[in-house]
């Protein structure tokens, strides 16, 4: 997998504007109600993870989860990491309906 330029990085980050591009990752913070919440979404996150084989780097104080995506094999984003984050936004923000 190839790491992305920095270019099409801006344009993917197009479609997902809760997510900034800086030190070679992709960088996201979501808030829920409460912890059962936010723990509850990273449970399914991490379901995610392991189907597509890669794993955030990620943080979580209370009702706050911090995640930044990068391919670390390609010491950088690649398509990989746009993949992950479309499964959390998913995740996260579900499309209401």
């Amino acid at each position: 997998m190839s790491k992305l330029s920095e270019d099409d990085i801006e344009k993917r980050l197009l479609q997902f504007p809760d997510w900034e591009y800086y030190d070679d990752a992709i960088h996201a913070e979501f808030e829920f109600e409460n912890f059962k919440d936010c723990f509850s979404a990273m449970s399914r996150i991490a379901f995610e993870c392991e189907a597509l084989n890669h794993h955030p780097n990620w943080f979580n104080v209370y009702n706050i989860l911090t995640i930044s995506l990068s391919t670390h094999d390609a010491n950088g984003v690649t398509s990989r990491d746009f993949k992950l984050a479309e499964a959390i936004e998913a995740i996260v923000e579900p499309d209401e309906e």
